[in-house]
């Protein structure tokens, strides 16, 4: 791939970058900042097949993540800059006489300015057999790729080399396989570089409880090999050996400095290009070097991606070589925080508390996983610490380094509740302190954003500061100083559902609830604004309550009915016909298909119905029928021929759970592990007409394929040889999210226990019209919150949680079928009250295609005509155009 600049350009300074990882695109996107791609003539030659890509996050490819997403490098940020990029085609040689430089194609380009980002490569210790078959390197996306085709063909069990961030991220990969795994660690803990000993116990109790063999304190003898040449084992120094069909090498880096050191650069003694204050080479003043292939003016060489961003911005000052811009880099914070197999682990300043004369404060306790040591001063200064199994604290405790907290330093490490535990605000930190350490943005730097950039929200100030847009550790606190920041400028931060209510939904679902209020109404009258009491309300909270109401009707004693009484005045477009709304005024009907399996006979139904009423059908990828184009009084007849065949609503219309797709799992597919058809179909009829904030979508797949994509799902479940993965807060619509892993190797009963908890714990604190991805985001504590609450119970609710969820399963009722049986709902089914049996007509149809077409009236009355009734597209498009737009 090349991408180039329009010929005909003037001649321009040609700057050349090697190598296009996160740190080189940081680079590029420094140079855009500050104008020089419209200056200069830029190259970057790169030595992968694809463009930087998100290297931090390399493990969640065995997540489902695919390469794309994982891209940081967007094709139109290359274009609008005429940046040239050339991929699978790195760097061979450099001419620093000629400055010139050659890659393996035989290109020669020349430069004015040669920047080096050529990172690390692995370190593969030199022990007999590390080239056998089965031998692999953790660093790449080819890397992740070659171990999933050998593992599924070649191994049952894994050995990973090495236990720091990268081993056990490695680790995790392993076992997300299905492989027996073990890591083998040099050093007497994991993690030797991060934690302590104390952290590393701690940790080791946690990833041995996942059912990991680790082996520390002994290193790799030797890689035993079989008569075919692949691997079948390990020797370790310690005497034991290890039988495993794979292996691994994570056991560091190494600066990647052979270009320069072949072109007469000047290297460190333990290797890494040497520079300046500036990235400038002090060998070369036309040569800069950053990231991982540079050693620093303090003669460290930083494996972490934050100091490799400053260094990209340091050169990028240079080149630029602006008086105002002057920016320097002489050293930087090797603090971290990480989920590894799930685990937080988090360490930042003087972890390991080498300043003279130093304290520790530790809290520890081991049932739990959880150990967290902070380092202070006599004086009391915060200088470091080291948090496992909860990190919550990181982002504030870290801004708070070289200060004296405002509180005893033990207070900050006891958990909530317990003793004198303490938890500081926004407030307390200083203006100085670097919030979001990946783009070394400051509290100062956010809270000119809200002042003096006018960004009132924290997707504002990301995009004004940058904060918050790399790991993401930083958004919690950035949320609380942006409302913080509102606040002190007088700007009312109204967290109230609407103008009726002041309270927000979650508020409002617990009032409901307490009080077993079943009507609208008397809650507006109770607990309303008290401008709004006694008024009609509005079309934000009528629907928002309506679904509460209807979520915890068993519970409350309210009809579960949507429609009747006082329900029916508060259901959007879409709930007051139990029908999906179209564009051209007609409504569709979706049948409810659980796990998309059906028999002929149902689908002869289906197709008779369609014909008779000459509807438009469409298969979506949700694993159901949609039919389109009836008219309301035509609605309960299709209903009632649908009911009589066995189906029932899909809820198609509902803020509710839509569908639960599948994959044909190990009743027919070869790589199926468990039945997730049977699956798929236990839990939509499990969780069908379940009232929520907005529309759940699930899938089931049988095997880590993922044919059924059930990490883009609010919940999803993943066979594995063990059980059930449970994955959650996904997302495939126009801002898409993948779900996280919440559970491991379920049985089918803690796969529904855990599912109901988390369904009915969002229902309960989600905003109104918030999905899952965004609720998940949003909620303080984000998925470790959620993880205390629905798996250790941490509320103490879970019992509610389930209790709530068993009241609904009791009392469902099919909404269709209630309609078709009672006269009175019937009644409200028609075009015109005064003539009934009158269809309108507006609405007419023509065959076309051999579907139908709307007739061409609707132009009249300024609807658009369109070939079919919501487009074709994608599942979710097809979803989204379900949902219904225009007003009752």
């Amino acid at each position: 791939m090349s991408t180039t600049a329009p010929a005909g350009d003037p001649p321009r300074p040609t700057l050349v970058l090697v190598g296009h990882g996160m740190v080189g695109q940081r680079f590029l996107e420094a140079l855009a900042e500050r104008g020089l791609t419209a200056t200069h003539r830029v190259v970057v030659l790169a030595e992968e097949p694809r463009p930087a890509y998100d290297r931090v996050q390399l493990t969640s490819y065995f997540s489902g993540r695919t390469p794309d997403e994982l891209s940081l490098s967007e094709p139109e940020f290359l274009r609008e800059h005429g940046i040239e990029l050339h991929l699978d085609d790195p760097a061979e040689s450099v001419d620093r006489e000629a400055r010139t430089v050659t890659c393996r194609s035989g290109r020669t380009v020349g430069y004015d300015v040669l920047v080096l980002a050529t990172g690390s490569y692995p370190f593969v210790p030199p022990v007999p057999g590390k080239d056998a078959a089965g031998c692999f390197v953790y660093r790449t996306i080819e890397d992740l790729l070659a171990i999933e085709e050998y593992a599924k063909a070649h191994a049952t069990t894994g050995a990973v080399v090495g236990g720091g961030l990268l081993g056990l991220e490695a680790a995790g990969a392993l076992k997300g396989l299905g492989l027996a795994t073990h890591i083998v660690e040099f050093a007497p803990r994991l993690m030797p570089v991060q934690v302590d000993d104390g952290g590393g116990a701690a940790l080791l109790r946690t990833i041995e409880g996942m059912g990991l063999t680790v082996h520390t304190g002994t290193g790799t003898q030797e890689i035993v090999t079989g008569a075919s040449g692949a691997v079948t084992g390990m020797k370790l120094s310690d005497g034991s050996e290890v039988a495993t069909d794979m292996v691994v090498f994570s056991a560091g880096v190494r600066p990647r400095d052979q270009l320069a050191r072949e072109s007469g650069l000047a290297v460190g003694e333990r290797g890494g290009i040497t520079v300046d204050a500036h990235c400038r080479t002090v060998t070369d003043p036309h040569v800069f070097a950053i990231g991982e292939c540079a050693q620093a003016v303090d003669g460290r060489v930083y494996g972490l991606v934050a100091p490799g961003y400053e260094q990209a911005v340091a050169a990028a000052a240079a080149i630029a070589d602006d008086e105002a811009d002057r920016s320097a880099f002489t050293g930087a914070d090797l603090s971290t925080k990480l989920k590894l197999l799930g685990v937080d682990v988090a360490s930042f300043g003087d972890a390991h508390g080498t300043a003279e004369d130093c304290l520790d404060v530790v809290y520890s306790d081991s049932r739990a996983g959880l150990y967290k040591k902070l380092v202070v001063g006599r004086d009391g200064t915060l200088l470091g610490g080291i948090l496992v199994g909860d990190a919550e604290a990181y982002g504030t405790l870290r801004a708070l380094t070289g200060s004296v907290p405002p509180v005893a330093p033990e207070s900050l490490v006891l958990p909530a509740g317990a003793g004198e535990s303490a938890q500081l605000g926004p407030s307390a930190l200083p203006d100085d302190a670097v919030i979001c350490s990946c783009h070394n943005v400051t509290k100062g730097t956010i809270r000119g954003a809200v002042t003096e950039h006018s960004c009132t929200s924290v997707p504002a100030v990301k995009k004004c500061t940058k904060a918050g847009t790399g790991c993401g550790s930083c958004v919690k606190v950035l949320g609380q100083l942006v409302d913080a920041e509102l606040e002190a400028n007088g700007i009312e931060v109204d967290k109230g559902l609407c103008g009726c209510f002041a309270q927000t939904r979650e508020e409002l679902y617990e009032i409901v609830l307490a009080l077993r209020i079943t009507s609208y109404r008397e809650l507006l009258d109770r607990f309303g604004r008290e401008d709004a009491r006694g008024g009609d309300g509005c079309e934000v909270c009528k629907p928002a309550v309506a679904s509460v109401i209807a979520s915890l009707a068993p519970t409350i004693g309210a009809s579960g009915y949507v429609l009747d009484g006082e329900q029916a005045t508060l259901q959007d477009s879409n709930d007051h016909f139990l029908a999906n709304l179209q564009r051209n005024g007609s409504y569709s009907v979706v049948p409810r298909i659980p796990g998309g399996e059906i028999t002929p006979e149902k689908l002869i139904v289906i197709g008779e119905i369609a014909r008779d009423f000459g509807l438009y059908t469409k298969i979506t990828g949700g694993q159901r029928i949609d039919m389109f184009g009836a008219r309301v009084e035509q609605l309960p007849l299709i209903w009632t021929r649908l009911v009589d065949a066995g189906f029932e609503s899909g809820h198609a219309y509902g803020k509710a759970l839509r569908t639960v797709k599948s994959c044909v799992g190990q009743t027919w597919c070869r790589y199926g592990v468990q039945d997730s058809v049977r699956m798929a179909i236990d839990l939509e009829l499990r969780y069908r007409g379940l009232r929520s904030p907005h529309k759940l979508k699930s899938a089931v797949s049988g095997c880590a394929r993922e044919c059924a994509e059930a990490q883009s799902k609010d919940f999803g479940v993943i066979a594995t040889s063990h059980g059930w993965n449970l994955y959650v807060g996904g997302n495939g619509g126009a801002t898409p999210r993948h779900a996280d892993l919440l559970g491991q190797d379920l049985s089918d009963a803690e796969l529904v226990r855990l599912i109901d908890r988390f369904l009915m714990f969002y229902i309960r604190t989600a905003d109104r019209l918030e999905r899952t991805s965004t609720w998940l985001e949003r909620i303080p504590g984000g998925l470790d919150h959620v993880r205390d609450v629905v798996v250790h119970d941490s509320l103490g609710i879970c019992e509610e949680l389930e209790r709530l969820m068993r009241d609904h399963v009791a009392h469902y009722r099919d909404e269709w079928a209630e309609t078709i049986n009672d006269p009175e709902k019937l009644a409200r089914f028609v075009s015109f009250v005064n003539a009934p049996d009158t269809p309108d007509p507006v609405v007419g149809f023509v065959p076309e295609r051999e579907q139908i077409k709307p007739d061409l009236p609707l132009l009249a009355i300024g609807l658009r005509p369109a070939d079919a009734p919501n487009g074709a597209g994608s599942a979710e498009s097809e979803e989204a155009a379900l949902e219904g737009s225009a007003p009752r």
